[in-house]
């Protein structure tokens, strides 16, 4: 078992006490009559200010904890939560399990990962860095991102606010094959909303940055800035007429091409075949160029760790390479059920980043584009995961011989996931990294535009 990280006093309460709350959880389900136990116990806090025309709008603090209780006889399984650690809610919770799983009918993929693949032994991640930022610090740098705002144009007449975030937590995974293992983690962001123009003719827009490191996030200069100016942009906006035509997807909107794609090869969806990806392993998805690389152990990494949510050692992995899939995304439970083996991906997948190989500039994307669509928001949620059919509301701009002409809005873009993703034609090297997924903005040979 690894040595575990001493907890800073920021926490409600220490590494230690943790630990002896899963082991308390672990010999209570036992003498319970479990044959198996696995429990996840976090604490956590955090502090948001935000800031409107210069005006305090809101401070939150917040303290959370939980814990959460697994428990198995044989293959019959049973769950539990609670947030209170007192040793009396903690025996009401593993017995409340241990009854929902006397309850329950035999599940032969039900039980805990497989011995040899936890992750016994395993470095620090480094992925938690303390923002000691005080109320006060927090509303001085919300007033300036916000002025960098309206100073960002002058057409700036509204602001949604600017907002300074930090939080940190920490938690204890434990199982009854001897496996503990925990870490602290931190998560901060600085955000800007505003609206430019008046009366009827009004635009909003926003933006952002988030870091395990406080000294890792754009200045609020910055971000104020980049605010003010991407609303400002958008004042004008068309319809368009109906047409097909290049798309290109800017960065922290073509994240989620990512995510379409991660969804469709995760465990839940194969095995229960709600996926348009189904036995595609091997099979030709992507355009020849592509690849996507999962990357657990980034430094900083937001999505970063040593261990799924099973315990399961996590390792770096090509997901995808020359547009051909290589692998799926599963835990335990999933893999039991495809008859495969877990990729220590329960919880979800940790730091995925699409490439091609080429350092693309967002420029060279427009120009080779040509005359098409740049998209910087989407709106909706129509992808359909069984089909691949995709059709969302969007905005952007309307580009003619590479150069932005003017924005558009109260339009949808539509095709289907098979044909975009074989359609990707080039990836950007302007990289936005906001959460586990990563990419530059990303161009696709055509799409269907549905415009006024």
């Amino acid at each position: 078992m690894n040595n575990l990280p001493v907890s800073d006093t920021r926490f409600s309460y220490s590494i230690g006490i943790l630990q002896q709350i899963a082991r308390d959880i672990l010999d209570h389900a036992k003498k319970g009559g479990a044959t198996a136990c696995e429990t996840n116990i976090s604490d956590g806090f955090g502090q948001t200010v935000t800031v409107r025309q210069s005006v305090v709008e809101t401070i939150e603090y917040n303290r959370d904890k939980g814990l959460s209780v697994t428990v198995y006889i044989g293959q019959k399984c049973g769950h539990a939560s609670t947030s209170d650690f007192s040793p009396q809610a903690i025996g009401d919770t593993v017995a409340a399990a241990l009854s929902i799983a006397r309850y329950t009918a035999d599940d032969d993929c039900a039980g805990l990962a497989e011995a040899e693949l936890l992750a016994q032994h395993y470095s620090d991640p480094d992925l938690y860095y303390p923002w000691q930022i005080s109320v006060e610090e927090a509303i001085e740098l919300a007033k300036t991102c916000e002025q960098a705002a309206y100073a960002a144009d002058k057409r700036i007449t509204n602001s949604e606010g600017a907002t300074i975030s930090v939080s940190e937590s920490q938690f204890i995974y434990a199982n009854s094959l001897g496996f503990m293992g925990g870490y602290p983690l931190s998560r901060h962001s600085i955000s800007c909303a505003m609206i430019a123009g008046k009366d009827d003719n009004k635009q909003r827009d926003y933006w952002y940055s988030v870091a395990r490191d406080a000294a890792d996030l754009e200045t609020a200069r910055s971000i104020g800035q980049k605010a003010g100016e991407r609303s400002a942009a958008r004042l004008g906006a068309r319809k368009i007429d109906t047409c097909e035509v290049p798309v290109l997807f800017e960065a922290p909107v073509a994240s989620g091409l990512i995510g379409h794609f991660a969804a469709a090869v995760s465990g839940g969806n194969l095995y229960r075949k709600s996926s348009f990806l189904l036995n595609s392993i091997g099979q030709q998805v992507f355009a020849p160029a592509v690849q996507i690389l999962e990357r657990p152990h980034l430094r900083k990494g937001l999505a970063s760790g040593p261990f799924d949510d099973d315990g399961v050692a996590t390792v770096d992995r090509n997901v995808v390479e020359n547009g051909v899939v290589q692998g799926y995304f599963l835990g335990s439970y999933s893999a039991r059920k495809l008859g495969l083996r877990t990729t220590g991906n329960a919880g979800g997948a940790h730091n995925l980043i699409m490439e091609n190989g080429t350092a693309t500039g967002f420029d060279a994307l427009l120009q080779q584009m040509g005359t098409g669509l740049l998209v910087t928001e989407l709106l909706g949620q129509g992808v359909n995961a069984v089909t691949g059919d995709y059709s969302r509301g969007a905005s952007g701009f309307w580009v003619e011989n590479g150069e932005i002409r003017y924005p558009v809005e109260e339009i949808t873009i539509a095709g289907n996931l098979n044909a975009m993703f074989k359609g990707i034609q080039a990836i950007g090297n302007d990289v936005v990294v906001r959460g586990s997924k990563q990419c530059g903005s990303v161009l696709l040979d055509r799409m269907t535009i549905a415009g006024g």
